[in-house]
């Protein structure tokens, strides 16, 4: 039956519908075998259980590339049901139902996941693929390593996968707000500390969820807490930028991201988003140039405010510099660190850049 139900999903006979089936018939079959203690076809049927984790997955990734986002959330979900080791999959469903705004669905996932006290936390590894020159994705450091050894590859590297708890607990936390129940998204961020007290991203979430809901008094004492625990750690206080340049207060937005620089020197996005609060006054500049007429004070007003927008033109430059020699290939920072020379007619600048990125 599994097999028959399979041969039509391959050929494209309501293939969502007939993988599960499929896959359904195969669990069931491991079932019967293993009470009975005749194992005959289960090891058939576990590897095309496996075949159809892979062909929903692929399935996914595809529905999600035409935003067939419902699609590939379902399919995401029925992979890990078949799987449900493999609980990034339940991960990646709730994420993509909140991409379908099927807010209902994804919270009862992240639901499950807060249960499962997921955190995501691993290694990535990764070589230069010699002959494409792309990098490659390893499983394992013994894989890799291997494929080095063989000389396939070169430049190994490896990256820590930080906690997606914050993550999960944030979209928890804004599904629940959107709801109209603070209360309960306050209290699942709460849970969620006590269970993981040294996960300082839901420290973080948690900060950002009275921000949303004004409370600067505690969103001002977590933030004091995040870094008494991590002073120098480069991303957190990257995070801890983004978060006050999002609540409007850019004095402190600025001093974190400099204090990024200080940890970490090649910070590039550091110097990316302290050159967009720079940046940031010039259309209101502009609209208020706009609106100016011809009278003796106007024209007055106009003046200054052109050299107010030069000023913030020329205190953006050392940072957007700094981004575009920390990587020469950003098309959006050089054609933004282009408009500012442009602007302040720095031609010789202006060239020079045009002519490497060309």
């Amino acid at each position: 039956k599994g097999n028959a139900l399979l041969d039509l999903a391959n050929k494209n006979v309501d293939a969502n519908t007939n993988l599960s089936l499929a896959a359904k018939a195969y669990q069931d079959l491991i079932g019967v075998e293993k009470i009975s203690g005749k194992v005959k076809y289960s090891t058939q049927a576990a590897a095309s259980i496996t075949d159809i984790k892979f062909k929903l997955i692929n399935g996914a990734i595809a529905d999600s590339k035409i935003e067939k986002h419902s699609d590939s959330a379902k399919k995401l979900y029925d992979a890990y049901l078949l799987d449900k080791k493999d609980t990034i999959n339940l991960y990646y469903a709730a994420s993509t139902y909140v991409n379908a705004n099927e807010y209902d669905k994804a919270l009862e996932l992240y639901e499950n996941l807060k249960n499962l006290n997921y955190s995501g936390l691993g290694t990535s590894y990764f070589a230069v693929n010699k002959l494409t020159s792309q990098e490659d994705f390893f499983a394992t450091a013994a894989e890799r390593d291997r494929m080095v050894k063989l000389g396939t590859h070169e430049k190994p590297r490896t990256e820590a996968i930080p906690s997606k708890r914050g993550e999960i607990y944030k979209n928890m936390a804004l599904i629940l707000v959107e709801k109209g129940k603070t209360d309960e998204a306050k209290k699942a961020i709460s849970e969620a500390r006590k269970a993981n007290p040294e996960d300082t991203s839901l420290i973080l979430t948690e900060a950002n969820l009275y921000l949303e809901t004004k409370d600067f008094e505690m969103y001002k004492k977590l933030i004091a807490e995040v870094l008494e625990k991590n002073p120098n750690d480069a991303d957190l206080v990257f995070n801890l930028g983004v978060i006050s340049a999002n609540a409007k207060n850019v004095l402190e937005a600025e001093k974190y991201y400099k204090k990024v620089i200080e940890i970490n020197a090649q910070y590039i996005n550091a110097y990316i988003n302290l050159s967009a609060l720079k940046l940031e006054n010039e259309k209101v500049i502009i609209d208020e140039m706009n609106k100016l007429g011809t009278s003796t004070k106007d024209m007055k007003r106009y003046d200054d405010l052109k050299k107010k927008r030069e000023d913030l033109f020329k205190s953006a430059i050392p940072y957007l510099q700094k981004a575009v020699e920390l990587d020469p290939k950003n098309s959006d920072v050089s054609k933004t660190l282009l408009g500012v020379y442009s602007a302040l007619e720095m031609t010789a600048e202006y060239k020079a850049l045009k002519a490497k990125i060309q």
